[in-house]
């Protein structure tokens, strides 16, 4: 089986999941995050976000564990569900920092359609509520998108993409908040993701994950 295919198969057996009760996605990492509390074995930082952040960990392990990073990525989220858990698998965890990356899911109308507004106020509110409790927020960028394989209807979400982002990028520094562009290093001429880095148009192939990690390491040392 392709693993585009798989990709569609993923997200849809996720967000029937969220249908079936858990729409925010708690129970995802319930025990794990359990686990970590009980130890008193914190993370340096927790990357929050949706499938490409879940894959991200699954395809590179050794990155997390290295750097003593968290990675709580759930396939098929909006910004909204990421809000609604970001106690739980961020603050809950005491990072010194997170890595938020949203919205990707919200173009996508996943679930609903949650307007650009909306996604800005969302990464907005995980912004606040990171430093209301002493975590240091980073702004990822949504990456490139021109089109998405399981929502072939939306025609206008490479455009949409960039406004969100010039948004989220103008908010970061108005508000001294570090901004990861990983836009700018994977896009091609049509804002989308190229083939040679993703077999979907959406998701990362697993060695584009290592261009990711070179930006935001950048900015994880800047701090």
């Amino acid at each position: 089986m392709k693993k585009t295919t798989l990709i569609i198969l993923f997200t849809i057996m996720t967000l029937s999941g969220f249908a079936q009760g858990d729409w925010c996605g708690f129970e995802r990492y319930r025990a794990d995050n359990e686990r970590i509390v009980a130890s008193g074995e914190y993370p340096e930082v927790v990357f929050m976000g949706n499938s490409i952040t879940e894959y991200w960990a699954l395809y590179h392990p050794e990155f997390f564990r290295q750097h003593n990073f968290c990675g709580r990525g759930i396939g098929g989220q909006t910004s909204t569900q990421m809000l609604a858990r970001f106690t739980a698998d961020v603050v809950n965890l005491h990072p010194k920092a997170v890595v938020i990356m949203a919205g990707t899911n919200d173009v996508a109308h996943n679930a609903y359609w949650v307007e650009p507004d909306k996604v800005v106020e969302n990464v907005v509110a995980m912004c606040q509520l990171a430093r209301a409790n002493d975590i240091v927020p980073l702004i990822s960028s949504i990456p490139p998108c021109a089109s998405f394989v399981w929502n072939p209807d939306i025609k206008d979400a490479a455009q949409t993409i960039v406004d969100i982002n010039k948004r989220l990028q103008a908010y970061a520094e108005a508000n001294g908040i570090a901004y990861v562009d990983y836009h700018s290093a994977l896009a091609d001429e049509r804002n989308g993701l190229p083939k040679e880095l993703s077999d979907d148009g959406c998701h990362p192939k697993p060695d584009t994950y290592y261009i990711m990690e070179k930006q935001v390491m950048e900015r994880l040392r800047e701090l």
